[in-house]
């Protein structure tokens, strides 16, 4: 069974960020678009962003797996509370990093419409989060959550890190 759930979060934790940031994307502009992509200025931004992003993806999924010994999949969540790299400086780093690569799509393709699944993702996500993820963590965490929650914040990064041992 073990091994089930570790194949399946495995999948999931591709399955999950490559849905919101490349089919979701390429539906839009195949569907919605009139793309007409040009490698300027405005390109290359683009793909900065987007490589920031997909990089803080990468580090934060990494970190689940290594730290918090889970996943992104909600049936292999992460046993302990992570609160390294990314998470020192704001409590949604992989969704920061899925947010990132969305806005460095709209920029790149020039596309309203993708700027608007962006905004409808980020909306999704405050809604989840404070309806559900949020409430489940501080049930699973404890008191642990409840102190990193008051010292990081949700979206806009800390300049500097949290450490939970000064105060």
């Amino acid at each position: 069974m073990k091994k089930e759930v570790s194949l399946s979060s495995f999948l999931i934790s591709l399955t999950l960020p490559t849905t919101m940031t490349v089919i979701v994307p390429s539906i839009i502009l195949y569907f919605f678009d009139e793309n007409n992509f040009s490698f300027g200025l405005h390109a290359w931004l683009g793909m900065l962003i987007l490589i920031t992003g997909l990089s803080l993806v990468t580090i934060t999924i990494g970190l689940f797996k290594r730290i918090g010994k889970g996943t992104l999949n909600p049936l292999d969540p992460p046993k302990k509370l992570v609160i390294a790299g990314p998470y020192r400086y704001v409590r949604n780093p992989m969704i920061t990093g899925v947010l990132l690569v969305q806005l460095g799509e709209s920029i790149m393709f020039t596309s309203f419409e993708l700027l608007i699944w962006f905004f409808g993702f980020w909306m999704a996500n405050q809604i989840y989060f404070i309806w559900k993820e949020e409430p489940q963590l501080l049930k699973r965490f404890g008191p642990d959550y409840q102190e990193y929650r008051e010292n990081v914040p949700k979206w806009v990064p800390r300049f500097s890190p949290w450490l939970k041992d000064k105060k």
